[in-house]
């Protein structure tokens, strides 16, 4: 059986962005991303401070441990391979590529990414891990997509811990009862 995915936000579960500004969480390293050049000249911005993301090094080995085929579900796209998977050990991962749906807002509430997540998925099991699911986004998952699927909330001001490792884990246990329940410390 080929493993499910792992849909993975960035903001939000991985860079604990809502935390406290001057404070940065234990565990966390702090990565500072430059803004390209063009965006901030498109912006009418001559020096543009660079992107500070909070990082956890020990949840790329968690990250790998769990019995899913990672992929990327994020705006950075394929900017998470260079700056955000090399600071947690991972290798390059897959991206969802968004296209015109990034960022455009439905008028029936449903998050932009889910629609493009349902078809990458193609009918696979999957997880995804966001800060922003709904109950709309639910309801359109469980319309549009019959296999099973379990769309994670993370808190964006403390990221991903222990108890969201334990729930992914279980999720592939529930689809293939031979998957592992090692989370980020094997429990």
């Amino acid at each position: 059986m080929r493993q499910p995915l792992l849909f993975l936000d960035v903001d939000g579960p991985l860079n604990p962005y809502a935390a406290k500004p001057e404070r940065r969480p234990a565990g966390y390293a702090t990565l500072r991303v430059p803004q390209e050049v063009s965006e901030a000249a498109e912006l009418g911005f001559r020096h543009r401070r660079p992107l500070r993301l909070w990082l956890n090094p020990c949840h790329g080995p968690a990250l790998m441990a769990l019995p899913y085929e990672l992929c990327w579900a994020t705006t950075w796209m394929s900017d998470a391979n260079r700056w955000v998977g090399p600071a947690l050990g991972l290798p390059e991962l897959p991206f969802v590529d968004f296209g015109d749906a990034l960022l455009n807002e439905r008028p029936d509430g449903v998050h932009w990414k889910t629609e493009p997540l349902v078809a990458y998925a193609n009918g696979r099991p999957f997880a995804w891990v966001d800060d922003e699911q709904s109950d709309a986004d639910q309801a359109h998952v469980a319309a549009h997509h019959t296999a099973p699927v379990l769309l994670h909330h993370v808190n964006p001001r403390i990221g991903l811990q222990d108890d969201d490792f334990t729930a992914l884990a279980a999720f592939a246990a529930a689809i293939d009862p031979s998957a592992s329940l090692g989370g980020p410390n094997g429990t």
